[in-house]
């Protein structure tokens, strides 16, 4: 029988995935441009959620240096059950950190930097105060980098929501995950309706702002219920939403129900594209951040060739 090993994060044994598809494994290739990148996050005393949630695409987006740092430590206080982040109780805010992540997006000369966090429920604020020093010291630094954050809901609080559009990112994002019909058994702790509330007070906080989500597949959904959660998106200003395969992270992780064909992919991404999202990434590796800077700006090309009409 065949085996694929797919390996990402520090620390972690590989798991290994019996008959994994060929379009979900990503080759290695060269770990140079890895192993330049770690040694930077490390003596920053920075983490990212590439490392952290073992995402399968660093081979492909860290020798272009697109990465995303993730803020407020490496432990969360869910256990959501797709996740491969530690779960458990973290540290307090450093808050030395916003400083850290801006000098890491100068040295690296970043472009477009995304900012995500572990889900810290015990803070009075959710962690979005730090999300906000963060997006401020990195326009500080003078570098032009565009900005996207992808935050956890906050439990609801919508005065979180305020802190972080206070500091005016270009894109708020904030993941779905997967369909309301799963989330007792994927998303502990989490509610559909309570997401997409966060999505619409940023909208409305951010007007001008790109509104992004995502979800996974593969956990036992029907398309029809994936179309249906793009509409529920579409319907609160989300323009922005990225569709990838659920990978189980160990054997501890739910189990993958399907894998789904590339063609199917595409044809979700037919669909929101006809709900009206103009930046739809769908694909079998496709996770949260994947391209997120050129997403942002064919968004905005057209956006302006709207207003040019």
């Amino acid at each position: 029988m065949p085996v694929s090993t797919v390996q990402i994060g520090r620390g972690v044994k590989a798991f290994r995935h019996r008959r994994l598809p060929p379009e979900c494994v990503r080759p290695q290739g060269d770990r140079a441009p890895l192993q330049r990148l770690e040694r930077i996050m490390r003596s920053l005393g920075l983490h990212t959620v590439c490392e952290e949630a073992r995402c399968p695409n660093r081979p492909e987006c860290w020798p272009r240096r697109a990465l995303t740092f993730m803020l407020l430590g490496d432990v969360c206080t869910r256990a959501c059950r797709f996740c491969g982040v530690a779960t458990g109780k973290p540290s307090a805010p450093d808050p030395s950190e916003p400083g850290r992540v801006a000098r890491a997006t100068a040295q690296l000369s970043l472009s477009h930097v995304v900012l995500t966090s572990v889900t810290r429920d015990e803070l009075p604020d959710g962690g979005s105060g730090q999300f906000a020093r963060t997006v401020l010291a990195i326009r500080e630094t003078g570098g032009g980098a565009t900005v996207e954050v992808l935050t956890p809901d906050f439990r609801g609080d919508l005065s979180s929501v305020a802190n972080v559009c206070g500091a005016q990112p270009d894109v708020y994002g904030h993941n779905v995950e997967t369909v309301p019909r799963l989330y007792r058994r994927v998303r502990p702790g989490a509610d559909f309706e309570r997401s997409l509330a966060v999505l619409a007070e940023a909208k409305r906080l951010r007007p001008d702002s790109v509104l992004k989500s995502g979800l996974m597949v593969g956990l036992g959904e029907a398309i029809g219920e994936v179309v249906e959660v793009l509409r529920a998106l579409r319907s609160v200003g989300v323009e922005s939403v990225t569709v990838g395969q659920y990978l189980r992270p160990s054997r501890h992780h739910l189990e993958v129900e399907r894998y789904l064909d590339p063609r199917e992919f595409e044809e979700i991404a037919a669909e929101g594209r006809a709900l009206g999202l103009s930046g739809v990434v769908s694909g079998p590796l496709v996770r949260s951040s994947y391209h997120a800077g050129e997403t942002l700006r064919a968004i905005r090309r057209d956006r302006e060739a709207r207003r040019c009409r």
